[in-house]
């Protein structure tokens, strides 16, 4: 998983932050699918989870729908994803 970079993290306003603390596989990354699409192009995502799948299934679908996971990080059992959404 990618580390987290603070300075560069810093440039990024969220524009939302999702808390899927406590769901597990597939609820973080059908959350943050979600939350994508209700996002302006160019928006930042902050998607925070727990489940281990999370940080395989959330960079999967980002591939997937063409968004950039900006940074990664992981501390006590907890995943912080910051993600920028594609421009059209």
């Amino acid at each position: 998983m990618p580390h987290s970079d603070p300075k560069r993290d810093a440039k990024f306003q969220a524009a939302a932050t999702l808390d899927a603390i406590g769901l597990k596989c597939p609820l973080p990354a059908l959350k943050t699918r979600r939350a994508l699409a209700r996002l302006d192009a160019g928006a930042t995502l902050i998607v925070l989870a727990d489940d281990p799948m999370a940080a395989i299934d959330i960079p999967h679908l980002l591939r997937e729908l063409g968004d950039e996971l900006v940074a990664a990080s992981e501390a006590g059992g907890r995943l912080r994803f910051v993600i920028r959404k594609r421009r059209l």
